[in-house]
């Protein structure tokens, strides 16, 4: 069972053992998917391992080339723009990861859904800018999975109604984690981790000993709220301090309430461990949206996956995480 280790009262941040940073740990950093990747593996050869690091790098690329909305050229970029026209045939990767976000959002009661971005589109938070009433009122009505056709036998996607659009910004970087370290464990590899933002996948122990993952501290920048010990299992965390600005003292992010197009309050971050990086993700989004109370009573129905709110007087925590 998985405990907190409280050490002060969300990105995931690994921490490494300083006794076990050896010359057969080899990492390489990077920036893609609008955020710091990470892949660290264990091996007795620095040339394999380079390899397969570039492999991961790779991995990462191609699902971003796939599935990115700021990629004209992109699978996803072309669904946004043809498939009210007509239905738009994709990969089976595509539309496996769709499947699953659909039923995400039926599980969730639309907590979760990928088309808040006919909204979302709206919000500019680099340039601090975001939608007035009047704009988010005309598309609301767009915000609903249930406007997302999806035919397995064609293998395809549509939109019942124009103005819809997708985007998998709450579940990809999971699902992209999740097959990189996919890659690794087929290579042979025993010890790994593959970081993508907010989504931390791990394979294996740290020889011997647990991977010690910290949690941000939403308040502070550098702060930690606190530390879990994890083996072979995935971490996500969704934040209101990842993509926001502030104006006339009123947090702007980009967590969006599909009921109302706005972002969600009173929630700071939501971290969700489990076996699989793809739910870990789709559920930290879900949870943020809901909210502890209906958030922790949802979780009961994944078997498996534990999950650490921190609100704006308080911590919540599901039970596999209760203290001793």
């Amino acid at each position: 069972m998985r405990k907190l280790i409280f050490i002060l009262s969300l990105q995931v941040i690994p921490l490494l053992w300083s006794g076990l940073v050896q010359a057969e740990w080899f990492a390489e950093e990077q920036e893609k998917m609008g955020t710091r990747v990470e892949i660290q593996l264990w091996s007795d050869d620095a040339t394999v391992a380079a390899g397969l690091i570039a492999q991961g790098m790779a991995e990462l690329d191609r699902i971003e080339e796939l599935m990115s909305t700021y990629i004209p050229t992109s699978e996803m970029s072309r669904v946004n723009e043809k498939a009210y026209a007509e239905p738009q045939p994709v990969s089976a990767e595509l539309f496996g990861l769709l499947e699953t976000a659909i039923e995400l959002s039926e599980a969730t009661g639309g907590a979760f859904d990928i088309s808040y971005d006919s909204v979302g589109q709206l919000y500019d938070f680099r340039a601090g800018k975001h939608p007035d009433a009047k704009q988010i009122e005309a598309q609301l009505e767009n915000i609903d999975y249930h406007h997302i056709i999806l035919d397995k036998a064609m293998q395809t996607v549509a939109f019942k109604t124009p103005g819809v659009r997708i985007n998998l910004g709450g579940i990809a970087k999971g699902y992209a984690v999740e097959k990189v370290i996919n890659l690794l464990r087929e290579a042979g590899i025993e010890h790994a981790l593959a970081a993508a933002g907010g989504d931390t996948r791990i394979l294996g122990d740290r020889l011997g000993k647990p991977w010690i993952v910290g949690i941000r501290d939403p308040g502070k920048r550098d702060g930690i709220f606190t530390r879990m010990a994890l083996n072979d299992e995935a971490i996500s965390t969704s934040g209101d301090y990842e993509r926001f600005f502030i104006e006339d003292g009123k947090r702007y992010h980009h967590i969006l309430r599909p009921a109302d197009g706005r972002p969600v309050e009173g929630v700071h971050s939501v971290s969700v461990i489990g076996p699989d990086g793809t739910l870990t993700d789709g559920l930290s989004t879900s949870l943020f949206v809901m909210g502890p109370e209906d958030g922790l009573k949802l979780l009961k129905q994944f078997p498996g996956y534990e999950a650490l709110f921190v609100t704006n007087d308080n911590y919540y925590y599901s039970e596999g995480l209760a203290p001793d």
